[in-house]
């Protein structure tokens, strides 16, 4: 029985792979101009660490972004779809779910090359891997309440852990963003570096991970996700409710409408 599994043989329109070794690298590539989150990539993302996980050609996984953003969250069109047909958003309920948990149970390590802007649920995909290295142009937040949504999909659980209770509401419940080293002095990630020396400093850490033996590094970091991975089941059911109920609100529509239209909402509290 054969346990080979390439991830390459898998269809994928969001995603493209490349090799070097047992070193595989995972970009989101989009034609959306800050690599926004539409329906297609969201039904990805529910899969593709699965499928990382399964490759059995690579050992590390660096997920990283082709463009000038990592991943810049919601694309306004899939929003307003929302908007108009609650029932889609209802549809990708599970699946949001699945990226937190599909990411939380990886064993192989996963880094983070944050080569630009993450915001909402980049943000949170960025957050769940292992070590975050970003360029120091790059921005990171959270602002699902600034296009009236509860921050549902993953950040309510993982900016807590990461910078403590007091610094994470104050910034999932503002929506303010980031920049790189802002996030660094914080803990929120691990290096904030020049551009031209991102790639170097990841070669740097995967070199130290394949200096050590594989399996103590992987189960050391299954071991170490065990905590995330129950506050996600305690969470998640909930998180995702809460902001699947806040896509129905008035102030939701309004706020949406106002980003596409660039400006000031008029909310009502409604």
């Amino acid at each position: 029985m054969s346990h080979e599994f390439r991830i390459e043989d898998q269809v994928y329109t969001r995603f493209t792979f490349e090799r070097e070794g047992r070193v595989l690298r995972a970009f989101i590539t989009s034609d959306h101009p800050v690599n926004g989150v539409d329906g297609p990539m969201h039904d990805e993302l529910a899969r593709v660490f699965t499928d990382l996980q399964r490759d059995s050609e690579s050992d590390i996984i660096v997920l990283a972004a082709k463009g000038r953003a990592f991943c810049a969250g919601g694309d306004f069109q899939w929003f307003q779809q929302q908007i108009d047909d609650p029932a889609s958003f209802r549809a990708i309920a599970w699946d949001a779910k699945r990226i937190v948990s599909s990411l939380l149970e990886m064993e192989k390590p996963i880094l983070c090359r944050l080569n630009g802007a993450a915001a909402g649920l980049g943000a949170t995909i960025a957050l769940l891997c292992d070590i975050i290295v970003a360029d120091e142009k790059a921005v990171i937040g959270d602002p699902h309440v600034k296009v009236g949504l509860v921050a549902g999909d993953g950040g309510a659980l993982i900016w807590p852990q990461l910078i403590g209770y007091a610094r994470a509401k104050e910034l999932l419940m503002t929506g303010d963003m980031l920049s790189a080293a802002e996030a660094k002095d914080l803990g929120l990630i691990n290096h904030a570096v020049p551009g031209d020396q991102l790639d170097a400093k990841l070669g740097e850490i995967i070199a130290k991970l394949q200096g050590n033996p594989k399996w103590a590094v992987r189960w050391t970091k299954s071991v170490t996700n065990i905590p995330l991975r129950a506050l996600a089941a305690q969470m998640m059911d909930a998180a995702i409710g809460w902001e699947s109920v806040s896509n129905y609100l008035g102030d939701r529509r309004e706020a949406v409408a106002a980003m596409a239209e660039k400006r000031a909402p008029k909310l009502t509290g409604e």
